[in-house]
Formats: structure tokens, sequence, C-alpha cells
């Protein structure tokens, strides 16, 4: 008895270009497609041909704001602390069964002894989509505002160069505006949708925020925060966060001038503040939005909460760091 060798044969399978591929195709159909070399399979659940042996990828919508800027700590006429850096877009080709970097960043910290500068808010990050922290706000007779994914506002009444304001980062946000030494008022932090106000007969005010509505409601992200006036009005918080500015006659509570928490918004500039720290800059946050034929498995660094509606899902990460990995639903 013979045995047949089939060690030499093939099985033909269909052969066509991209544009040549089924209109309606059913889960598991093959072929080979003579565009790209390759043999390719119909994956119905995410509605993809795949090479064989390649994993299904999806496109995402995200939403990435650092922390904003914190301000200083000095007797007169600090600046507004610079909005946390804010990118949105869409990523594609993003590939399954990968984990990904996400960092939200904290706020920067106010000046702690006087006088003292804030420092910078934190990166928040996804992927290859790293968003600048804010610049800390300008602290009289020490130090200018400070760069960042937007600028730190001038001080005042203090050596000239700490007038200055911070630059933003193209892309991401924009500069403080400077400070007034003829009149004592500090410049407003830059924000995400615009510059910060340059001192006048008032504080400057905080740059506004861009407003975004991937989280499935209308919020404003990315507010600088307001100037501090000396003998006049303090400049507003920028929408998106930035906290306000104080005057010399009334401060606020302390805390009040913070920017607020998963916004990137700048920390506002107190006046007289001897006897208080600077304000702190408010949080960042990382959205993402992707088809619900998908989950999103994070890391146990990331505070996250996930909702689902219309066939997408929405993942809204508040802090923390870790990765995220997507896999087929």
């Amino acid at each position: 008895m013979s045995i047949k060798d089939n060690s030499t044969s093939a099985t033909q399978i269909a052969t066509g270009t991209t544009a040549e591929r089924p209109g309606s195709p059913v889960n598991g159909q093959i072929r080979y497609n003579t565009t790209t070399g390759y043999g390719e399979i119909y994956n119905a659940t995410v509605g993809q041909w795949l090479q064989f042996g390649t994993s299904p990828t999806l496109n995402l919508e995200y939403l990435v704001v650092a922390g904003g800027g914190g301000s200083g700590y000095s007797l007169y006429h600090n600046g507004g602390g610079g909005a946390g850096g804010y990118l949105t877009g869409t990523a594609t080709g993003v590939a399954t069964n990968t984990p990904y970097t996400v960092t939200v960043g904290a706020g920067g910290t106010g000046g702690a002894s006087s006088p003292s500068a804030g420092t910078n808010g934190s990166n928040s990050v996804f992927s290859t989509f790293n968003a600048v922290g804010g610049g800390y706000g300008g602290t009289y007779a020490s130090t200018p505002g400070n760069s960042g994914g937007s600028g730190g506002g001038g001080a005042a009444n203090g050596s000239a160069s700490s007038n200055n304001a911070g630059a933003g980062t193209v892309g991401q946000g924009y500069a403080g505006g400077a400070g007034n030494n003829g009149s004592g008022m500090a410049g407003g932090g830059g924000g995400a949708g615009g510059v910060g106000s340059a001192a006048s007969a008032g504080g400057g005010n905080g740059g506004p925020g861009v407003v975004n509505s991937i989280s499935g409601s209308s919020v404003y992200y990315g507010g600088g925060g307001g100037g501090s006036g000396f003998g006049g009005p303090a400049g507003t918080g920028g929408i998106g966060g930035g906290g306000p500015g104080g005057t010399n006659s009334s401060n606020g509570a302390a805390g009040s001038a913070n920017g607020t928490v998963n916004t990137g918004g700048g920390a506002g500039g107190y006046e007289r503040a001897d006897s208080r720290p600077g304000a702190t800059g408010g949080s960042g946050i990382v959205i993402l939005k992707y088809s619900s034929s998908y989950n999103a498995t994070f890391s146990g660094g990331l505070v996250v909460s996930t909702s689902s509606l219309g066939g997408y899902k929405t993942s809204i990460i508040t802090s923390g760091t870790g990765t995220v990995t997507f896999t087929i639903a």
C-alpha cells in the first residue's frame, strides 16, 4: 500500500487586489492580496482585513493635558502660573496586545519659603503624545515667569528681569503676560487657548483654556492663573481651571488661588503673601475614546473610570502613571 506524499502540495486560495476585496466580507474569509503581497484574513469583530500573523489595530481619540504651573511665595506681586500643555487628536494604527505608557501630570507646587518660586507642572503622557507642564509664575525680586506648556506670568516691582513672562510650547499653549513695575501689578499665566494678559492698572488675567467634549460633556481645560494686584484689582483665572490672583486687601482663603484639579489650570499669584506659601497648579488628565469592539486594561498605578455610549468606550484617567493595553472585546 502506498501513501501519497503531500509535502509539495498547496491549496489555491482566492487572489486579487485590495480594491477587489469582497464588498460584504464574512468572518474568517481568507485571500491572497496581490497589492500588498501577503495573505490576509477577515476579522468581523473589528471589521478589518488582517495580514496573516498580525494583530488588529485601532484608531482612538485622545486628550492629554499636563499639570498647571505653581505660583511664588514672596512679599509682593506674584505672577500667575501657566496652564499645562494641551494635546488632542486621533491616534491611528494603535496596536493591540501592546502596552502604552500613560502618565497624568501633577500640578506644580507653590513656593515654600519667602522669596521662592513655585515649580512647573509635571508632564502628562499617552504613548508618544507628551504634554508639557505649565510654567511657574514670576516672583517679586527673584524670578521671572517660566516657560512651559503655557508660560507663567511675570512679577512686578522687582528686578527688571522678573517682570518677564514665560513662553508657551508651540501647539500646546501660549505665553504668559508681563508684569508692570510702574503699577505694581503682576501678569497672568498663559492658557491653552490664548496668551495671559500683561499687567496694567490691574493684575493680568489668565489666558483662556480650550473646550473639549471627548468625555461626553463640554469641559474647558488649560486656563492660566491670574496675576496679583497691588492697590487695584487682581487678574481673574482663565476659563479652564485657572486660579484667581490676590490683592493687598484680599487674597482669599488659603488655597483659593489653586488651579482646579484635572484641568491643568495654572495657579493664581498671591499679593503680600509673606505668611503664605504660593498656590498649586491644577493636575492634568488623560482621556481616551475608542470603539466598543476593544477593551482597555490599565496597570494598577492609574486611577481610571470607563463608560460606554453609542458604540464607544471612554476611559478617563485622573492620576498616576502606568500602562494601557488594548485587546479585542
